[in-house]
């Protein structure tokens, strides 16, 4: 390793990237990222350590995004103070998490109320019962294929503000959910990429994810009602204003101002960053668990693991406003 960052070495490539010649950083030619420290989460880990509760216990599930709130029982009508406190740990864990929640999809409703004004998605199957609710239904015949990293419902003109998702029934083993912080993502890219996506806007369009599920006499009807939208590639979240990064792979279709190729290889680029494990977390799945993500600040990725093994989910999802950039 030390013949890969030897000191004549280092200073080179220093001019190109900063963070190589700080302590414990190594650089691999041919790869475009440095080894070590993700420094950029240092002061964000700091001040979520800091962090005092009220009405629950904080269990942190990694240094910048996720943490379990304990101590709380959803199945009751919980005080507007208590519902206050779980809305600015979402907002600064950016996804949060329930254990042993035994709690009815009616019950799942009422609190994701809570939070803001439900909506219904036009191509996922509901619980029949209460259309508020996705149903994620997968077994040997129907095989989980969410496995991509992605923000929800992007090609909505006001995607979703946030998730909340209940496991009924897990499978032995597999099945977890990983969230990633868009934050960190913005953050760890170089100031000339920064600068390059300031001011771009990427195309969403469902049709990239769910076209093989619309009828083709009903197509027209449905593409007027959900047309090509778009987003900046940064966007700053609507409560704490921090810049976010705002694609990905599933419904970015092109980049405003780029031929194809050059658009695709901006998108897959970005979207490296959100493999990046530093800024991540992932949540192994018990029956009654419950999973809150601010679909702003976290990008998700299901893992396909399980089949054939049944995994049953609901989702409720929350209203959101157009991302915005503000510069």
């Amino acid at each position: 390793m030390a013949d890969l960052a030897g000191k004549e070495e280092v200073e080179v490539l220093a001019d190109k990237d900063p963070g190589v010649g700080l302590p414990g950083r190594v650089y691999l030619p041919g790869y475009s990222r440095t080894m070590g420290p993700q420094s950029h989460l240092f002061a964000e880990r700091e001040r979520l350590q800091s962090l005092t509760w009220k009405n629950f216990d904080v269990k942190q599930l990694s240094p910048t995004i996720g943490a379990e709130l304990v101590g709380l029982d959803l199945s009751q009508e919980l005080p507007d103070e208590v519902i206050s406190e779980i809305q600015q740990a979402l907002w600064d864990f950016k996804v949060i998490f329930f254990r042993n929640q035994e709690i009815t999809s009616d019950q799942q409703i009422q609190f994701a109320q809570r939070f803001g004004e439900l909506e219904i998605h036009p191509f996922l199957p509901p619980n029949t019962d209460t259309p508020e609710l996705v149903r994620f239904e997968k077994n040997a015949n129907a095989a989980g294929y969410e496995n991509q990293w992605h923000h929800d419902v992007t090609w909505r003109e006001t995607p979703s503000q946030g998730a909340i998702l209940r496991a009924i029934e897990i499978p032995p083993i597999g099945g977890d959910t990983l969230f990633v912080d868009a934050n960190a993502a913005y953050e760890g890219l170089t100031e000339e990429i920064k600068d390059e996506i300031d001011s771009l806007y990427a195309k969403h369009d469902f049709l990239r994810a769910f076209g093989r599920q619309v009828p083709k006499e009903k197509l027209s009807e449905i593409r007027e009602m959900y047309p090509l939208v778009k987003h900046p590639v940064v966007i700053n979240h609507h409560q704490t204003g921090k810049p976010l990064l705002y694609v990905n792979r599933i419904f970015v279709t092109a980049i405003e101002g780029y031929d194809e190729e050059e658009g695709f290889e901006l998108i897959d680029e970005l979207c490296r960053e959100f493999e990046v494990l530093e800024y991540s977390c992932r949540f192994k799945w018990e029956k009654n668990s419950i999973a809150f993500w601010d679909n702003q600040a976290v990008q998700h990725y299901a893992t396909s693991d399980y089949s054939p093994h049944m995994r049953v989910m609901e989702r409720a999802s929350i209203k959101g406003s157009r991302p915005k950039r503000i510069r």
